[in-house]
């Protein structure tokens, strides 16, 4: 999936440890900082809050309705300074809807970005 196409939710689910509805945003492209490619990044962030907020999702997946939500970005690579900036920023405004924020880079090798070889991007996303 690429961040080009904003109104395709690439994954969701629900976390088994915390019960949280997950939605995940796959993003297999190198991070560059660009102006284009956080724009994109905003734009898709802002479909899947707009899918999980404004009852889209609860209509589409009742079972998912009254839980927890966070988000998650599974990346080839981690982010570079302006994107963790960013996503920063991001999360913050979203702890404020208790909101999740998670980014997650596969490991070399991997075929697909199973949670388990996946790892936090560090501290400079502020993210778990």
């Amino acid at each position: 999936m690429s961040l080009e196409q904003s109104s395709v939710i690439d994954a969701l689910g629900i976390d088994g440890a915390s019960g949280r509805v997950v939605l995940v945003i796959r993003h297999d492209a190198p991070w560059d900082g660009s102006a284009a490619q956080l724009y994109l990044l905003q734009e898709k962030l802002n479909a899947y809050l707009s899918f999980a907020l404004d009852g889209e999702m609860a209509g589409a997946y009742p079972t998912f309705a009254q839980r927890p939500l966070g988000v998650r970005i599974d990346c080839a690579s981690p982010p570079e300074p302006r994107t963790l900036h960013m996503l920063g920023h991001v999360r913050r405004q979203l702890q404020f809807q208790d909101i999740d924020l998670e980014v997650r880079v596969s490991q070399p090798g991997d075929p697909a970005l199973p949670a388990a070889s996946a790892h936090s991007c560090g501290g400079g996303c502020h993210c778990r």
